[in-house]
């Protein structure tokens, strides 16, 4: 029961948030420039015309009732029809996710495999030369942009060594192995930045569980040092890792607009930006919408897995 009820809270807190973003969304969308009915027609066009586009597409309607029409076909599915496209915005929505979320997955898995061996590594070799050296390439990781990384990425692999395409997209239909290999350098450029922050958390937080009692008590029983810094060490130094994991997502997501230009990669980054530089508001308030409900929905996945990880955080937050 507790744990139904804990989730349901969740779930709860995550739509309100949801809702209250949509509503940040829409009222900034309202105040940036450009005329959706222009925009369709041209600047040419004659203002009668222009009146009666506006009239049909509901824009001289009370704002309220806008975002009232706009929410209502979000929850049905409807995000509205591109103005610069003249399609369903769904439509483009649904052919660039499947590049950008299994871009965004790949980086958050390639920077979580990379980061807790190298922290746990680090932790383990307290203030000796691998520490040191660890933690300098991690500041070196964190000051360096990704987009560095990225045209670097490209120079050595993609125009040097050619192993990757230097850019563009191959598609999923010419096989899962030619799509995964558009995606790496993008997947590592945005990922290493990533696993260096995250390296230098999982360090600081299992250097503060080793020096728990409760560590030290499981070393004076004889156990192997393997054993306590894996099994009791890292699981508890956990929490703080799942965090920043959560907060990458996002990270993660942002960075693909500037990465999949680089790339020219066909997703939702890019997507992002030719509805910015169009003025395609109606594209841009749902891809927004669609990013904050990825991230909320992620940070969910964070709090369940802190309630599994730490069984006491359901207990707190049922008291």
């Amino acid at each position: 029961m507790l744990t139904t009820l804990f989730f349901l809270r969740r779930t709860g807190f995550a739509a309100i948030t949801l809702l209250i973003a949509s509503v940040v969304i829409f009222g900034i969308t309202q105040v940036l420039p450009g005329d959706p009915a222009e925009l369709i027609l041209g600047i040419n066009a004659q203002e009668d015309t222009l009146a009666a586009l506006r009239e049909q597409m509901g824009l001289n309607a009370p704002v309220w009732q806008q975002y009232m029409h706009w929410i209502g076909g979000i929850i049905t599915g409807d995000f509205g029809k591109s103005y610069t496209y003249s399609v369903p915005v769904s439509e483009l929505i649904g052919a660039r996710l499947w590049i950008s979320l299994p871009l965004a997955i790949m980086s958050l898995l390639l920077s979580t495999a990379i980061a807790i061996p190298v922290g746990v590594l680090a932790a383990s070799r307290h203030n000796k030369a691998t520490d040191v050296s660890i933690m300098g390439a991690t500041q070196l990781g964190i000051a360096i942009p990704n987009f560095w990384f990225a045209m670097l990425l490209v120079m050595i692999f993609a125009i040097k060594l050619r192993w990757v395409p230097a850019g563009g997209f191959a598609g999923w239909e010419n096989g899962i192995f030619n799509g995964f290999k558009s995606l790496l350098l993008p997947a590592i450029a945005l990922a290493l930045p990533q696993a260096s922050i995250l390296a230098r958390i999982m360090r600081s937080a299992l250097l503060d569980v080793l020096a728990e009692d409760y560590m030290r008590t499981a070393r004076a029983k004889g156990l192997p040092r393997s054993m306590v810094l894996w099994r009791h060490g890292v699981r508890n130094a956990f929490i703080p890792v799942l965090t920043i994991m959560g907060l990458q997502f996002s990270f993660l997501i942002a960075g693909t607009i500037i990465i999949e230009n680089i790339f020219y990669l066909p997703g939702l980054g890019r997507l992002i930006f030719q509805a910015i530089t169009q003025r395609d508001l109606i594209v841009l308030q749902g891809l927004v919408l669609l990013l904050v409900g990825l991230v909320i929905f992620i940070n969910l996945l964070v709090d369940i897995a802190y309630s599994i990880v730490d069984p006491r955080i359901k207990g707190a937050f049922h008291e």
